[in-house]
């Protein structure tokens, strides 16, 4: 394994660790203008565990599945956190959504990246 940086031709970049031509080990993958940034580890050009960030502050925290977001992750977006399952980059399966300001929030099931099946939700008032 080898280690270096490699500008995209859009204006994106990484640098870390290189296998067979592609991103392999550890590395920090910055998108063109600013569109984002993934820093973790790498597996055959694939992001595998790590943190993403967005340039309005938004966060996903947790695994990767072939460049989508798959198992076990933190998101936070806005004013809201989500901990608990992603399938092929959707909320799915089981996980927790909540406010950061009020006592909002869904524990439950999720399908297809929405509240779906058994759950408790707790509205904003209480």
């Amino acid at each position: 394994m080898t280690g270096g940086r490699f500008d995209f031709d859009d204006g994106g970049t990484y640098c870390g660790g290189w296998e067979d031509g592609k991103a392999h080990g550890h590395g920090v993958c910055t998108g063109p203008k600013g569109q984002g940034e993934y820093s973790g580890s790498w597996s055959n050009g694939f992001e595998v565990v790590g943190v993403y960030t967005w340039p309005s502050g938004n966060t996903y925290q947790g695994y990767w599945a072939q460049g989508k977001r798959h198992g076990l992750g933190i998101e936070t977006k806005g004013r809201w956190i989500y901990r608990g399952e992603w399938t092929h980059g959707l909320k799915g399966h089981y996980g927790v959504r909540q406010s950061v300001n009020t006592p909002a929030r869904y524990e439950g099931t999720w399908s297809n990246g929405l509240q779906d099946g058994y759950g408790v939700e707790t509205y904003g008032d209480g």
